[in-house]
């Protein structure tokens, strides 16, 4: 058998419908994310999951909740899963941090690998957080299923990461809206995209 991971974006919340930077906003899920949660969760209750590995956030973790209850399965909540911190620009939109952080906006728009907006996170941040989980579920499990339940940039970084793309690059080379799933499965040659932003479980 081989080891795959699942990584599945929380559902909807305030902020994604209207793109403001929420990040280390503990934002909730809105009565539409709920449902998507509890979509997914009938949808893969079938697979035979080895664990739940899920950001700490309570977007992230209503998430994960309803497949959880579904199977009696604990989640392990694990800090290095939270999205990227975006610092003094949290919960402003695009239009308002270009127009009051013009300068550090181009930078981050050009460069986000290695330019954090004031006070938060850079890619390269995210991507060497994120890898411990990534190195925890390879020391310990040789094969399965992985589940892990997290957010757009942090998603977005760790498959930069595991595929061999430019963590700066992570926003022109990968979408991932809200409750997508992606599957990579660790093979002998390396990790391999089996599945990208996946929502066909949403009804």
């Amino acid at each position: 058998m081989t080891l795959n991971l699942y990584f599945l974006r929380h559902g909807e919340t305030v902020a994604s419908k209207t793109d403001e930077f929420c990040g280390s906003s503990d934002v909730e899920l809105t009565s539409e994310g709920i449902v998507m949660a509890k979509d997914f969760a009938v949808a893969y209750q079938s697979i035979p999951w080895k664990t739940i590995f899920c950001s700490p956030m309570r977007r992230t973790i209503a998430t994960a909740k309803p497949l959880c209850d579904l199977l009696r399965m604990e989640m392990l909540l694990r800090r290095e899963l939270k999205e990227i911190d975006f610092g003094e620009w949290e919960g402003k939109s695009q239009a308002d941090v270009n127009r009051q952080f013009h300068d550090d906006y181009l930078r981050w728009q050009s460069e986000p690998g290695w330019n954090a907006p004031p006070g938060g996170e850079r890619a390269v941040d995210i991507a060497r957080r994120s890898s411990k989980v990534i190195e925890e579920i390879e020391q310990t499990y040789q094969s399965g299923n992985i589940l892990i339940v997290s957010h757009k940039a942090t998603i977005r970084i760790m498959l930069c990461s595991l595929l061999g793309i430019d963590v700066g690059h992570y926003r022109d080379r990968l979408d991932m809206p809200v409750a997508a799933i992606s599957l990579v499965e660790l093979t002998a040659h390396g990790p391999l995209l089996k599945k990208l932003c996946d929502r066909s479980h949403l009804n």
